[in-house]
């Protein structure tokens, strides 16, 4: 079945893509030298069952310039199935083929000289080492213990170099997959050749509406976080303060405190909000920003170094405080315009349009867009659970309780929430579906042009494959036959 095979393929690459995605960090490769690996005798899954036996870890793979162990897949679907992966059905074959495409990616990527930020690598393996050491109060030993490490020394480079791969393979299949798009008719012409007895199912969607009421900051909090900034910059600039110390006890961004504020910017590539990088880029070596306002509160820019596109800043956000008077008013709000529309005084859609302050939904008379699929439809078994657990027990035109959020942006907001509609399970229709349709085309040209990419790069890569994986039936020519 088409859809079968394409999804399949895509969860694998997925689930694969180690190091710089997830806290993987048990499958380093190392770049091949002329000594042979030292053979230990650890513990492998025969498939994936509980089975077990012994087996040495010895080479099992090269591609290009990587070697894979023996170990290293056993190592990978332990990773797995500890993230809650679902690997029913798929073999040890079909997993290692993932495992050498990943290696693959990494190889090309160097040949085609695709950039590395050292810097940014540096600092996921910051965030990581600091991540890792909170879920273990802090207890580096036994850390080093857990990744059999005599130093922390190690395990970074260990984890640099894993994360260094990852980041090449995703920059490579980026490359391979990034331009390509479907046309209207392209999409036609697949879901027409897809026999009507092998058309997929979609389960039960909602259509979901919301209103959303924000506390309002008070002129007087923004003028003291600005004047708590300036005070900052002023400290650093006359008195010699130290700007990353001042990151480490007074921002409020949680994603960046543990490399004091620091982030690589760079030009060709937009990664933060217009605002920010505007002032970034309006500075010179070694000054620092005015206060400036974003949607995340307020910020100073410390511009460290520019390295030609790349520009390395340090930050220190700071956002206003609530008042309880605001909080209170913004619930009370809430709460009337809730009164209203379950009366009958007004519709929720107008309401939202009067009341909310949700900019996405506002003027859509509250209709929620699904970020997955771009459409208003929630497929009920792939909605984010927190999303589910507020909508899970509301009838079709039902208002929900006022609920307390928030959001990277705001710490406290109101909502309510409605289920404007209900799609039950169905097969596949054109029209009804068509941006997910639309999906699954383009899943299948990319799936076409990453096999067109493979066949030409295996053929033109060294590769060897050892042991029992010689007698794997792969479904790319890794065997060069």
């Amino acid at each position: 079945m088409p859809l079968k095979t394409i999804n399949s393929k895509l969860i694998i690459k997925a689930a694969l893509l180690v190091g710089f995605i997830s806290f993987n960090f048990s499958n380093a490769q190392e770049i091949i030298d002329d000594e042979t690996p030292s053979i230990a005798q650890p513990k492998v899954k025969d498939s994936i069952t509980n089975k077990t036996r012994i087996k040495a870890d010895g080479v099992a793979a090269v591609v290009g310039d990587f070697i894979v162990l023996e170990s290293d897949l056993d190592r990978e679907i332990e990773q797995l199935q500890a993230q809650g992966a679902d690997l029913e059905g798929y073999t040890r074959c079909e997993l290692f083929g993932s495992l050498l495409e990943n290696k693959l990616y990494a190889h090309q990527a160097i040949q085609d000289s695709v950039i590395v930020n050292e810097l940014y690598i540096r600092s996921r393996v910051d965030q990581q080492i600091q991540g890792l050491l909170g879920q273990l109060n802090g207890d580096m030993d036994r850390m080093l213990k857990m990744y059999k490490k005599e130093s922390e020394e190690a395990l970074r480079e260990e984890m640099y170099e894993i994360n260094k791969n990852g980041y090449l393979a995703q920059e490579m299949q980026t490359k391979v997959t990034g331009d390509i798009e479907v046309t209207p008719e392209e999409v036609r012409t697949f879901f027409n050749e897809i026999p009507e007895d092998e058309r997929p199912t979609f389960g039960t969607e909602l259509k979901l509406a919301e209103i959303v009421v924000i506390p309002e900051v008070t002129e007087e909090s923004k003028q003291a976080v600005i004047d708590r900034l300036k005070g900052f910059k002023k400290d650093v600039e006359e008195n010699g303060s130290s700007f990353t110390t001042k990151v480490l006890f007074y921002t409020e961004d949680s994603g960046s405190k543990s490399t004091g504020g620091k982030y690589t910017l760079n030009r060709k590539q937009p990664r933060m909000v217009k605002e920010f990088r505007d002032v970034a880029f309006s500075l010179q070596e070694g000054e620092i920003s005015e206060p400036f306002e974003t949607d995340f509160g307020y910020h100073i820019i410390l511009l460290e170094k520019v390295r030609g596109q790349e520009y390395d800043v340090r930050h220190i956000l700071l956002r206003p405080e609530l008042t309880q008077e605001a909080i209170k008013e913004a619930k009370d709000l809430i709460d009337e315009v809730r009164a209203k529309i379950v009366d009958g005084t007004l519709t929720f859609a107008d309401a939202a349009r009067e009341f909310s302050d949700q900019k996405e939904t506002k003027f859509e008379g509250g209709q929620m867009t699904n970020p997955t699929t771009q459409d208003f439809n929630f497929e009920l078994t792939r909605m984010d659970p927190e999303l589910y657990s507020q909508i899970q027990d509301l009838k079709d035109g039902e208002i929900s309780e006022v609920l307390q959020d928030e959001d990277r942006v705001n710490r406290i907001k109101f909502k309510i929430l409605t289920v404007t509609d209900r799609i039950d399970d169905h097969v596949a229709d054109f029209s009804k579906d068509y941006l997910k349709i639309k999906n699954l085309a383009l899943q299948d040209k990319q799936v076409k042009a990453v096999e067109k990419w493979q066949k030409e790069t295996i053929n033109d890569t060294y590769i060897k494959i050892n042991g029992e994986y010689r007698d794997c039936d792969f479904q790319s020519n890794w065997l060069k036959k």
